[in-house]
């Protein structure tokens, strides 16, 4: 029989707590939409990885996870290692470095094989395969090592382990560039098989002898350490459970 009202600071409560369920309905409605749409997974991917495996891959997986959408990046390890870190990626697929950080789970998956790209009407280019000492007088394109370790390291060391020092024509960054160096005839280049798929036109690649081709250029997968991502991880056994058969292809 007496009348009831809301204190001051009861009708504040009470617009706060109806503000909070509006929110608590919006972001339930934004999960649901979420759920419906599938989950993106972001990965970052060195030349050789985005041209060659990840396609592969990528393939195979949207057979099991059709809902997840692919966000890839490019670039080079140096710059694909410190975005892991920071989240915006979530893996990542690079050149294993030497110094890596221990907040960082590496799975390797094998090696690439390298070839010799020659210019079509160079006197090498009608051989089946090639030793480094065919190639100790050669101009060799190679990509500066701040940049490239790996690449860069992969010309030296292949010179210094025949007991030769490589004679360096021309510094170039990205592969593209080095193949068409190539067949403007100015030098020759080793670079991974994946690059004979570039539609470049006056460039013949060769075989590099075995004994000197052999575990040279590592490619792994690589994550944050610790960290639980089950569309990320759905990826990784799909890696595990097939990379014998996407290193044939290697």
């Amino acid at each position: 029989t007496r009348n009831v009202a809301l204190t001051e600071e009861g009708a504040i409560f009470l617009d706060e707590a109806r503000a909070l369920l509006r929110q608590a309905e919006t972001l339930t409605t934004r999960f649901q939409a979420r759920r419906r749409t599938g989950a993106t997974l972001k990965v970052g991917a060195i030349d050789s990885a985005a041209a060659g495996l990840v396609p592969l891959v990528l393939h195979d997986f949207r057979e099991r996870r059709p809902d997840v959408s692919v966000q890839l990046v490019e670039n080079k390890t140096i710059r694909l290692l410190p975005r892991l870190l920071s989240g915006s990626i979530d893996l990542a697929f690079v050149r294993p470095p030497e110094m890596a950080d221990k907040a960082i789970e590496f799975f390797f998956l094998f090696h690439e094989t390298p070839l010799v790209a020659v210019p079509e009407h160079h006197p090498l280019a009608g051989r089946d395969s090639l030793s480094v000492e065919d190639l100790h007088d050669q101009p060799m394109i190679i990509p500066e090592r701040r940049s490239r370790p790996h690449s860069h390291d992969l010309t030296m060391q292949l010179f210094a382990e025949a007991g030769r020092q490589a004679r360096v024509g021309f510094f170039a960054e990205e592969k593209y560039t080095i193949v068409n160096l190539v067949a403007s005839e100015v030098g020759i280049a080793i670079v991974p098989r994946w690059t004979s798929r570039m539609p470049v036109s006056g460039v013949r690649y060769i075989p590099l002898a075995a004994e000197e081709a052999k575990d040279k250029l590592p490619l792994a997968a690589a994550w944050v350490r610790g960290t639980r991502d089950a569309t990320r991880d759905d990826l990784l056994a799909l890696l595990r459970g097939n990379v014998a058969a996407y290193a044939e292809q290697a």
